[in-house]
């Protein structure tokens, strides 16, 4: 086993930075991590997209320092729950994945992991998927795993209740979600669970879970949600998203993107300076310093950990060219695409500026679409795009067509 280190200081960050809430309570942790036995903690993550972002990012850090500390790790990928769905501040009913897309979306989510967490050597961190289990079980299993919960439970969810006054449905299987999850603390036994606040239920349903089938008091942490001034989460539609395939140019003009009200919670989350450094940059723009400066920074130190020093920098070089200065990257794209008309959304979503075509015709309705510095008018009318036209998508995406 892995020597566990208790060291102090480190433990008291572990337990205070970036963090909502503990389960079932802060001193229980600190007790447990204090004793320098080695506990186990997952993070589970339903494989919705191809990408790792901001959503997992700010967990796998926290991750990322219990592992320093040598406990270990799992990565659980909810290959049997994402094709359920998970209906976390849902309106409406997912739409329903296939096994078949969903392992093909986490099929480089540990390579994107790997990025924060260790995934080699003595203490490395553990891929594991919920099929495992889940596979095996009969409907007898999942109606005796039901007798543990009751139906004034699971309506709490505020999604739940919000649907019902809207008289929305709520489907049985989206009903049965942290059931099925909760089961995964009891399939690995692991003594905690982390995940972003908005998981709140579904991971205080693995404690209940857990207590009820095996008497073990399982922690649970819940990370804070980097939001906007306006409890705003990041969104892919908002283009703000930060995801770990991203390039560094790309991550860069995110964070630049994001509102001043969101630099010192950024910091906190996102980066690994030091909290006395953090606490100052909050003094100095509480006293009006220009945020410019620290959200440039910011974007420095968060490009610096997935992409290192020598890319961020060159990342800040760009993006001073390109905004400060009015001009256009040093290296632009070139794409082999067939000149004459064309309708600017299929031209958006074949040089894949766009993940489709409703994100296109928003774009070119604020009019962020341009051909040569001339504004896209309407998504409506066709383009002549000729050999060494620039289009450009938004602030950050420049394609040059051959």
């Amino acid at each position: 086993m892995n020597k566990i280190s208790t060291d102090q200081e480190k433990i008291q960050g572990l337990l205070t930075r970036g963090i909502a809430n503990i389960y079932p309570s802060k001193a229980f942790l600190e007790k447990q991590l204090k004793s320098g036995n080695q506990l186990s903690l997952y993070l589970g993550i339903d494989p919705t997209g191809p990408t790792l972002h901001l959503g997992h990012i700010i967990p796998m850090e926290k991750l990322r320092q219990f592992q320093e500390l040598g406990h270990k790790i799992i990565l659980l990928i909810g290959d049997f729950t994402g094709t359920v769905g998970d209906p976390t501040d849902k309106g409406a009913t997912r739409q329903a994945l296939t096994h078949e897309q969903v392992l093909k979306n986490a099929k480089d989510y540990k390579k994107q992991a790997s990025t924060i967490l260790d995934f080699s050597g003595p203490n490395k961190v553990e891929l594991k998927y919920n099929s495992t289990w889940h596979n095996k079980m009969n409907f007898g299993d999942v109606l005796n795993l039901s007798t543990n919960f009751t139906v004034q439970q699971l309506l709490e969810r505020d999604m739940f209740q919000e649907r019902i006054k809207a008289g929305k449905p709520i489907h049985l299987h989206e009903f049965m979600y942290p059931v099925l999850q909760a089961y995964d603390s009891v399939a690995m036994d692991v003594d905690g669970e982390i995940g972003g606040n908005d998981q709140t239920f579904n991971m205080l349903s693995g404690r209940t879970l857990m207590k009820s089938m095996t008497g073990k008091e399982k922690f649970v942490i819940t990370m804070k949600l980097l939001v906007d001034p306006s409890g705003k989460k990041m969104g892919k539609t908002e283009g703000n998203m930060l995801a770990l395939n991203d390039s560094a140019k790309d991550m860069f003009g995110k964070v630049m993107s994001w509102t001043d009200g969101m630099i010192v919670d950024a910091y906190e989350l996102c980066t690994r300076l030091e909290t006395d450094k953090i606490k100052q940059i909050a003094k100095e723009l509480k006293a009006g310093k220009n945020p410019r400066d620290y959200k440039f920074n910011l974007a420095q130190e968060i490009v610096s950990i997935y992409h290192g020093k020598v890319k961020a920098k060159k990342a800040a070089e760009e993006f001073v060219q390109i905004f400060a200065k009015g001009g256009k990257p040093d290296n632009i794209k070139s794409f082999n695409i067939k000149t004459g008309a064309v309708s600017p959304i299929d031209l958006l979503m074949e040089l894949k500026f766009v993940s489709s075509k409703g994100e296109a015709r928003r774009l070119i309705d604020g009019g962020g679409m341009k051909i040569n510095d001339v504004k896209v008018s309407s998504w409506k009318e066709s383009v002549k795009i000729k050999s060494s036209d620039i289009v450009q998508a938004g602030k950050r995406k420049f394609g040059q067509i051959k």
